[in-house]
């Protein structure tokens, strides 16, 4: 009877380090495993902490600030009216943040997607385990775009919360002129917050193509970076508006129009169909480049 036993110890197939997928993801959905998978180990991240402690903290820090001082930021949009309205407030930090914060938060993460296999060779561990390639691309493409739409709706809930505690919610001075009344105003508080996503997802599907073709952080991080510097300067340059509409960056300023009397609101969805064509650009150079890698010299 123990040489059976250990006939059949023999015989039985090696077990494996590789975590079995919870009953939440169905046979079949390895993309869904490794979203879930990109997902926590983005949460461990230092860098993704730092950038979730700038988003509860810089709003309040931005409104507090104004609160001690008498002076306002009269040179941006709604920047006079900080002392008036909550409303304005918000609207001021997605001012300031759709230029350079949410651009930076977003590459510093998203710029460092793929390449951090790279630095720290795991690639071919990750491709010994069950899962294929394209189902560990999928993975890091939705954590990267997940990552980018929690950083501004997080900003954009501590921006409106802070300015309202801090201010009220007094009608706000639109664009135009005219008092917005604050049911309205908040309705256009929202919108506009929720409007830059398309754009913020297309520099995170810049970022991760970066990442993917340098196979170097910095280089993730830094490209998006001056992309967005580029595009910034070319958009005050009245030579290029044919084509200003198609610029990833264009699109943070399509909220312009929900904040007048008489409202518009097609810069957005011009917004939302250019940000698609530069999230199916960014995505599919990372989907291309990672598929046709080469990693087995890692």
């Amino acid at each position: 009877m123990s040489d059976l036993s250990a006939d059949l110890t023999e015989l039985s197939p090696p077990q494996t380090a590789f975590v079995v997928p919870s009953p939440f993801v169905p046979d079949g959905a390895g993309w869904a495993l490794m979203w879930r998978v990109e997902l926590q180990k983005l949460a461990g991240q230092a860098r993704v902490k730092v950038a979730f402690a700038l988003c509860l903290l810089g709003p309040v820090v931005f409104v507090v600030a104004m609160a001690v001082q008498p002076a306002v930021p009269a040179d941006t949009l709604f920047g006079r009216w900080v002392h008036e309205s909550g409303w304005a407030e918000a609207l001021v930090v997605l001012g300031f943040s759709s230029q350079w914060g949410l651009p930076v938060l977003i590459s510093v993460v998203a710029g460092d997607l793929c390449s951090e296999e790279d630095r720290l060779g795991t690639w071919p561990l990750l491709l010994t385990r069950s899962r294929t390639r394209a189902e560990i691309v999928a993975g890091k493409l939705l954590a990267g775009a997940t990552y980018a739409v929690v950083v501004t709706l997080m900003l954009g809930l501590v921006a409106t919360v802070a300015g309202v505690v801090a201010v009220g919610t007094q009608p706000l001075v639109g664009l135009s002129g005219s008092l917005v009344g604050s049911n309205r105003a908040f309705y256009v508080v929202v919108l506009a917050w929720l409007s830059v996503l398309p754009p913020t997802v297309a520099i995170a599907a810049i970022a991760l193509a970066a990442s993917a073709v340098s196979r170097n952080s910095w280089v993730g991080v830094i490209v998006p970076v001056v992309v967005v510097l580029l595009c910034t300067l070319l958009g005050l340059l009245s030579a290029i508006d044919p084509v200003r509409a198609f610029l990833p960056t264009t699109g943070y300023e399509a909220w312009y129009g929900l904040a007048r009397t008489d409202s518009y609101t097609g810069p957005i969805w011009t917004s939302l169909a250019v940000s698609a064509g530069w999230v199916l650009v960014g995505a599919g150079m990372t989907v291309l480049v990672m598929m046709r890698r080469d990693v087995s010299a890692q």
